[in-house]
């Protein structure tokens, strides 16, 4: 038999030479060459001597097992096994000669790349020492080239410096040689272009190149707008300017004297020529400027020739309205904001007729009506800078100031088209100074006039009580002075250039709502004992009047905007919580908030005054009708016609009273208020004290019924189309001590068996009850005495 020990030794087979991958790849060979031999058997994976014995006779126990037939198949499996060592020893062999080979090929190749490296460090060394010796030796030579190229870049920008003045005085001759030949036009053009080189040299820094560039450029400036100016005021002089009196500038515009056109072309000619100054006239001209805490807008110079048309204008308004004339007077602004408005008006015909036609021509956006009252515009704002700070102290020239300044920009804007975003006088009263005192002043007039309007013998009067259509709200005269007051303070102020500004006057107007609120409140507090008095009443309509007008004033468009700066202003400075903020710009809430809701905090309080009065007094009145014999009252069978109970008229009475009064004294929204919370009242009442705290036969239910249904309940159908919908506890109670005795019984029946059950709800629901609970239904039988005698 074959041994053990020859079966191992091929996967035992030693290799010293070879490394671990190539071991583990001979092994994995030699187990798929034993695999196959052994019928795909998997080789295990221990190593010692024990494993393998057991291997060893595991595989013979396989092949040759007990039957000794089996025998035979040795010597075949001896060749096979063989045959698997001699691959197995060949592959090692040819493995062991490789691995060697590579080895001192990667040896050798190490050494290749030393020599090379220290060939390039020889070279590297060699090269460096070569460059170094020749920047030594070019070192003189880069020295002198760098002078060199010195001197030729200054000369460079000495040639260029030549060629800026002889540029210059190129242009220079030609203007001179045009004006020689009396050719303006070409003169001008020259000078345009003598000023496009003044700009693009303001960035450099000859100085004295620049300074001659600038004298040339005001030299020939000088000499051409003095020229054109003066022929330019001979032809206006020729068409009578400026217009003075309204029916000067009717008169140019219509008449067509003879030469006319002439002179209109001349006109023309002279203005497009002026126009080519502007440029230069822009460089040399520094604009008059009001000081930096007016805030006034940027905006460019009046075009020049607009400027020479303003000048006898504002000569003339110099000469009145300066120094120690009798026309300027300081409690005198309407005749200075007058006569600008009297001198744009007079000019306007003119200057879109002729002017305008001119700027258009040569492709200007400048409007020429524009441009003229923005010249006069200035100096309106000189003036009030000028006589503002001696009027800031006298309370009523500087308020009159305030007045005439306000009515002279809204003609202005209004009637001219003035722009908003021109300098206007509400930049001179936005100034923080002049602004406080505006604010003050307004205070205090606003506060004055609270005082007279609530002192007023008609303050709490309507205007329009004989006016029923007019007269719905039933507005007080003091609440709709005080609204109107309010109403003017915001047209007053609308047109200020800032959001801040604006806001510092709605902060004034809550102040002033929340004054007359207050007001109203001490005033109401003296009328608190006849809370149904004229007087209360008239209290009561003017706070809901003016807390229905600033809710409606919440979706304005102007204090919409005011709302958003406000919620910019917030958001910086942190003065609002995460969710105000979030309610003011999903637009939940608006700026007049607070205040409506302390004015609806005041009504529901008066409006509760008025009905706990009322409903003392019905509630005294009904004493006698609780205190109604409901067990021994006749059944209706009994009576020819079912009558009023006599002990109800006092409580219907009172009630009619009261509702009549006070539906002539309130508003209609008002008095729907008051009326539900009365009935609201009344109907626990009737339900709680009367039904409940009574026992009820067959004709005492029927009483009831009709009394409620027939007389409470008609007294407010004049103000719904089904006043029982708010009586509901006193209309299902009637139903359920009406109920014939049949369903009556059937109904205990089913709320004793089915308690707090759906078929209870729905049982309920039958015959008509919504609003009472189970138990509320079980305590209303249980107050019937017509049940019939069944033992129950």
């Amino acid at each position: 038999m074959l041994q053990a020990g020859e079966i191992g030794e091929a996967p035992a087979t030693p290799c010293c030479s070879e490394s671990g991958e190539e071991r583990k790849n001979v092994e994995q060979k030699s187990d798929l060459n034993i695999a196959a031999l052994v019928g795909n058997e998997q080789v295990g994976e221990g190593t010692d001597s024990g494993g393998l014995s057991s291997y060893v006779s595991a595989f013979i126990e396989k092949e040759v097992g007990n039957d000794l037939k089996s025998l035979k198949k040795l010597d075949k499996l001896i060749e096979q096994m063989t045959e698997s060592k001699m691959q197995l020893e060949e592959q090692v062999l040819t493995i062991s000669s490789e691995i060697p080979k590579r080895i001192q090929s990667a040896l050798k190749n190490a050494e290749e790349s030393e020599q090379f490296l220290h060939q390039f460090l020889e070279q590297e060394t060699h090269l460096s020492s070569s460059i170094n010796s020749h920047l030594l030796t070019a070192q003189p030579w880069m020295e002198d080239l760098g002078a060199m190229i010195n001197q030729i870049e200054e000369i460079e920008r000495h040639l260029a410096y030549l060629k800026w003045i002889s540029q210059i005085e190129e242009l220079s001759d030609n203007i001179q040689q045009y004006l020689m030949t009396n050719n303006v036009p070409e003169a001008a053009s020259t000078l345009v272009s003598m000023a496009e080189l003044d700009i693009k040299l303001q960035e450099s820094s000859c100085t004295h190149l620049l300074a001659f560039m600038r004298a040339t450029v005001k030299f020939w400036h000088k000499i051409l707008k003095d020229k054109l100016t003066s022929d330019f005021e001979e032809i206006l002089a020729q068409l009578h300017w400026p217009f003075i009196a309204p029916s000067q500038s009717q008169t140019v515009g219509l008449s067509r004297p003879a030469g006319s056109s002439e002179i209109y072309s001349n006109l023309e000619t002279l203005f497009c020529q002026l126009l080519k100054l502007q440029t230069s006239d822009e460089l040399l001209t520094e604009p008059k400027q009001l000081p930096e805490k007016y805030s006034l807008p940027a905006s460019p110079s009046v075009i020049l020739p607009i400027q020479i048309m303003l000048t006898p204008l504002q000569k003339r308004f110099r000469y009145h309205f300066r120094g120690n004339r009798q026309t300027n007077v300081m409690s005198k602004p309407e005749w200075y904001l007058a006569q600008v408005l009297l001198w744009i008006g007079n000019h306007t015909q003119f200057l879109d007729e002729k002017i305008q036609p001119i700027l258009d021509k040569v492709g200007s956006a400048v409007s020429a009506r524009l441009e003229f009252s923005r010249g006069l515009v200035m100096l309106v704002l000189e003036k009030l800078a000028a006589d503002i700070p001696c009027l800031l102290y006298d309370d009523n020239l500087f308020c009159h100031l305030v007045d005439e300044v306000l009515l002279f920009e809204r003609e202005l804007h209004s009637v001219h088209g003035y722009p908003g975003t021109f300098a206007n006088c509400m930049h001179i009263l936005s100034e923080e100074t002049c602004f406080q005192r505006w604010l003050t002043v307004e205070r205090k007039f606003a506060l004055q006039k609270m005082d007279s309007m609530l002192s007023s013998e008609a303050a709490w009067i309507s205007q329009y009580k004989d006016i029923t259509d007019v007269d719905e709200m039933k507005v007080p005269d003091c609440a709709e002075t005080f609204m109107m007051l309010l109403l003017v303070i915001t047209d007053r102020y609308k047109n200020l250039p800032t959001a801040s500004r604006k806001l510092q006057f709605l902060e004034l107007q809550k102040d002033l709502v929340d004054d007359f609120r207050i007001r109203l409140t001490q005033v109401m507090k003296e009328e608190t004992r006849a809370p149904l008095g004229f007087r209360y009443c008239a209290i009561l309509n003017a706070v809901n009047y003016i807390s229905t007008v600033l809710a409606d004033w919440a979706d304005n468009v102007f204090f919409l905007q005011l709302q958003q700066a406000a919620l910019e202003v917030f958001a910086e400075n942190s003065a609002l919580s995460k969710l105000q903020l979030g309610q003011l710009a999903a637009m939940e809430s608006s700026v007049f908030d607070d205040m409506v809701n302390l004015l609806e905090r005041l009504k529901h309080d008066m409006l509760t005054r008025q009905v706990d009065h009322v409903f003392r007094e019905v509630k005294d009145a009904a004493k006698l009708y609780k205190k109604e014999r409901w067990l021994s009252l006749p059944s209706q069978s009994e009576q020819a016609v079912m009558s009023l109970s006599t002990s109800a008229c006092p409580l219907l009475l009172t009630l009619r009273d009261r509702l009549l009064q006070l539906e002539q004294q309130l508003c209609f929204s008002l008095f729907k208020i008051f009326w539900q919370m009365l009935v609201e009242k009344l109907d626990v009442h009737i339900y709680q004290e009367i039904i409940l705290a009574n026992h009820f036969n067959e004709g005492g239910a029927a009483q009831l019924q009709f009394d409620m249904t027939r007389n409470l309940f008609p007294l407010f159908s004049h103000y719904c189309k089904r006043p029982e919908n708010y009586f509901k506890h006193v209309k299902e109670a009637c139903i359920v001590l009406n109920l014939n005795v049949g369903s009556a019984l059937l109904l205990k029946d089913v709320l004793q068996s089915a308690s707090g059950q759906p078929p209870a709800t729905a049982a309920l629901n039958e015959v008509g009850i919504y609003k009472l609970a189970q138990q509320d239904v079980e305590i209303l039988l249980n107050l019937r005495t017509n049940w019939p005698n069944t033992g129950k």
